[in-house]
């Protein structure tokens, strides 16, 4: 059910800049912007699908590639879990992990 969100969610977002939205966020090229939202729908996915993980508390943000990460975990280990989902998820080249731990 969550992937089917997600799915909805991204064909609605592609759909959207299809139809001519402005590039914003300086990205070069309409394709990265949609590389991007693709890349930020797949990394927020991953964490709705993960037990350790709290999609609702983390904040992800991508910009030609680049993956930010903020927002709260419980623990360090969910910290680093996010992070490393993250950096599993094609298309990302780097990853900027700004989650804070508040117990």
């Amino acid at each position: 059910m969550k992937t089917n969100v997600a799915t909805l969610a991204l064909a609605g977002l592609l759909a959207f800049t299809a139809a001519g939205c402005a590039v914003t966020r300086e990205q070069s090229t309409v394709g990265q912007y949609v590389d991007d939202t693709t890349i930020t729908t797949r990394v927020k996915t991953k964490f709705a699908e993960d037990s350790t993980v709290s999609a609702m508390a983390i904040n992800v943000e991508t910009l030609k590639g680049v993956v930010q990460l903020s927002g709260f975990a419980k623990s360090s280990a969910e910290r680093n879990k996010a992070e490393e989902l993250a950096r599993g998820t094609p298309g990302v080249s780097s990853v900027r992990n700004d989650i804070l731990v508040r117990p």
